[in-house]
């Protein structure tokens, strides 16, 4: 019954988007909780991401339209700030793209951030450091039992849950812009 339930909300939210209602989701339940999945049409392929370090959100646009939003999105151990040096735990802020994806990852499904740039190599370089790298966005680490990870615990990278870097992986392509903000 719960199923059927689930597949009828699901037909009447897409048949929502195809009329023009924005914002519209589906619960989906995730390790020990329920979270909100956007309804994206098939097809759709999102061109740009915008992180926002500071609302904790990650958000797919196509054609500056809005298509999905994530929320509650963890961090690097020390979130604020940009990060400058390999090590500093800290998640990149500016313009990058996505130039790579890990189906095979050890945290589930993986997108490359292409940070460093050449600014973020400059400023280490210029102070005898590595800027450091491979930096992306993901899910969580394979073979973890239980609940999404509920505090900043990446060494840098971008972490949602494994149902959400799932759906993510599906409408980014390559080439995507991504811009972090603080």
């Amino acid at each position: 019954m719960q199923t059927r339930f689930a597949l009828l909300l699901a037909l009447a939210a897409v048949g929502g988007c195809a009329a023009g209602v924005e914002n519209t989701e589906a619960r989906q339940q995730v390790d020990d909780r329920a979270i909100a999945l956007p309804i994206i049409p098939a097809g759709t392929k999102a061109d740009s991401i915008l992180v926002d370090k500071s609302d904790r959100t990650l958000i797919l646009y196509k054609a500056d339209k809005e298509i999905a939003r994530y929320e509650g999105i963890r961090f690097g151990n020390a979130p604020d700030g940009h990060k400058r040096f390999e090590g500093d735990e800290r998640t990149p802020e500016g313009r990058y793209t996505i130039n790579g994806r890990n189906p095979g990852s050890s945290y589930h499904l993986s997108l490359r951030i292409s940070y460093p740039n050449t600014a973020d190599r400059a400023y280490a370089e210029a102070r005898g450091k590595s800027p450091g790298g491979d930096i992306f966005i993901h899910g969580q680490p394979n073979g973890r039992d239980g609940p999404t990870m509920k505090s900043d615990w990446t060494d840098g990278c971008i972490a949602l849950s494994n149902a959400e870097i799932e759906q993510i992986w599906e409408v980014v392509p390559d080439g995507a812009a991504i811009t972090i903000q603080p």
